[in-house]
């Protein structure tokens, strides 16, 4: 092309990349979780609107974080129960939790208060229940769903109205990942749900983790009731959770091997952990001057996560007791009744930017819950962190960075002020952890794409493919003893059995013919001497 033509060209070359642009932009239906959930998976929803795709978030009326501040379409639904509702439950489950903070997934299922996951497990039946709602869904033609999996409403949409589907998660109670994705999960090393073991387990661990299993298969349909009857009303026929989960296209996991032990993985499994991190911004004047007036021993960040933010009086005076024996000034999330006890260098806010403060150089240590979101922040901050875990995949979240020597975990029940004290001096003095934690935070951040742009990709190529069926094993087409190959044992040892009893009846005919043959003339010459 000659150069006099190139700026009559420009606008042309820029108007065919806007049409191929908004050519590929398509139409998402989203179902989010409520609560921490919410905060990644907004961050890729507000990364697609950006795109330029058409999103619809269909969300309840009543929610905590739902709803504020979105740039895109909101569809809502009534719900059975009132905000005041939502937090009394949350609320006794959280303190039910934490007095059986040492529990595991089968104890969990099995216990009798249940009413938080009974609230979440009714969406869908009042979802459905608004015709107008379900008539806008019909008739929107929808690329693909985009959901989380936890009250399963997401997964009951998108078979409804056969549409791909995206699911955005941690893990999954029970087995459906492994049952729904068909990936194998031996129990001999990868360590079932809530059982705080590491990939190297004893005997006994190993029995126990067998045990655990054997009971998810048995109590995780009894713990799923009230979705599983909503879903069987929807399609007026039984539905299993395999009828479920195995329909999804693409899982984008918040996790990754820097967190996880090793273990086997299918093509639809997409790893996307540290999805929430982010470089650090400045701090506002108020933290600023926190920072500042630490001097050299710096700061340690304290928060429970965002749906804890108090804790009883007697514990807070214990961990109030044991922040001020350090001489670093400690920036502690708490809203409840300050502890009479607290200390000159501890200071109580409602709200901190946390990873901005962890990304800061004056961090030393991060007590935390051990949640997800926190602890990629602590990874990817490279800071060595105090675990006291209140209840889901937090026991599991400590336990693993526990094993990887990169933060000391305690039971927030059984914790004196003492262990609280000698905990942060360890992870403040002992240098193995920051070395620890910095490694990690190498390994994480050693990757060809960032988390948030891999899991919009994704999304964005079930939307352009109408799914991802090429990722889809053959495996979802076979029966279980197939997939075992029992029946190929069972004809091979058919074979070989059947093998062995002619070559036995052979021998046993030739012995016959040649011995018996032998005796008789034996007897013969025996009878002729008489």
């Amino acid at each position: 092309m000659a150069p006099g033509l190139l700026p009559a060209a420009l606008p042309l070359c820029v108007c065919v990349l806007l049409a191929c642009g908004s050519a590929q932009a398509g139409k998402l239906l989203v179902v989010p979780m409520d609560g921490s959930h919410w905060f990644t998976m907004r961050s890729v929803v507000e990364k697609l609107v950006h795109r330029g795709h058409e999103v619809v978030a269909v969300m309840p009326e009543v929610s905590w974080q739902l709803g504020q501040s979105l740039n895109f379409t909101v569809k809502t639904y009534s719900t059975s129960y009132t905000l005041e509702d939502l937090e009394h439950e949350f609320k006794v489950f959280a303190e039910t939790q934490m007095k059986k903070s040492d529990e595991s997934l089968l104890s969990a299922l099995l216990d009798s208060y249940n009413g938080f996951f009974e609230l979440h497990f009714t969406h869908c039946r009042s979802l459905f229940n608004d015709k107008k709602l379900v008539e806008y869904l019909q008739e929107s033609s929808f690329d693909a769903v985009f959901m989380d999996p936890f009250d399963m409403c997401g997964l009951i949409i998108a078979k409804y109205f056969s549409l791909p589907s995206v699911v955005f998660t941690r893990g999954v109670f029970c087995h459906y990942l492994e049952e729904g994705a068909q990936c194998p999960s031996p129990l001999s090393y990868i360590p079932r749900f809530l059982m705080r073991f590491s990939d190297v387990m004893t005997f006994k661990q190993r029995v126990e983790n067998l045990i655990n299993h054997l009971g998810e298969r048995l109590f995780c349909p009894y713990f799923l009731k009230t979705t599983l009857e909503t879903a069987s009303e929807i399609f007026q026929a039984p539905v299993t959770p395999y009828d479920l989960f195995s329909q999804v296209s693409i899982w984008l996991l918040r996790t990754d091997f820097v967190l996880d032990y090793p273990r086997p993985v299918m093509p639809n499994m997409i790893f996307i952990g540290g999805i929430n991190c982010h470089q650090g911004k400045s701090l506002a004047k108020e933290f600023e001057a926190y920072v500042n007036a630490s001097g050299e021993h710096g700061i340690v960040v304290f928060s429970l996560g965002s749906m804890v933010s108090e804790i009883p009086e007697k514990k807070a005076m214990e961990i109030a007791d044991a922040l001020g024996r350090i001489p670093q000034t400690v920036l502690w999330r708490y809203t409840g009744t300050p502890p009479s006890n607290l200390a000159k260098n501890t200071k109580l806010v409602k709200w901190l930017p946390q990873n901005d403060l962890l990304g800061h150089p004056k961090t030393r240590a991060f007590i935390t819950h051990a949640g997800s979101h926190g602890v990629y922040e602590g990874i990817c901050n490279g800071v060595p962190m105090v675990m006291m875990p209140l209840f889901g995949d937090q026991m599991d979240n400590a336990k693993r960075m526990e094993t990887r020597g990169a933060g000391v975990t305690l039971n927030v029940l059984e914790m004196t002020s003492d262990d609280l004290a000698n905990a942060l001096k360890a992870v403040i003095n002992d240098k193995s952890y920051k070395e620890n934690i910095m490694r990690l935070s190498r390994l994480h951040k050693d990757r060809p794409i960032e988390p948030l742009d891999l899991a919009v990709f994704w999304v964005e190529f079930v939307m352009r493919h109408k799914g991802a069926p090429h990722l889809r094993p053959a495996a979802h087409d076979l029966t279980w003893y197939q997939y075992h190959s029992l029946d190929v044992i069972g004809f091979l040892l058919a074979i070989v059995l059947g093998v062995a009893f002619i070559a036995f009846k052979c021998c046993a005919y030739g012995c016959r013919k040649c011995f018996g043959k032998k005796g008789s003339v034996k007897k013969g010459h025996k009878s002729k001497a008489h």
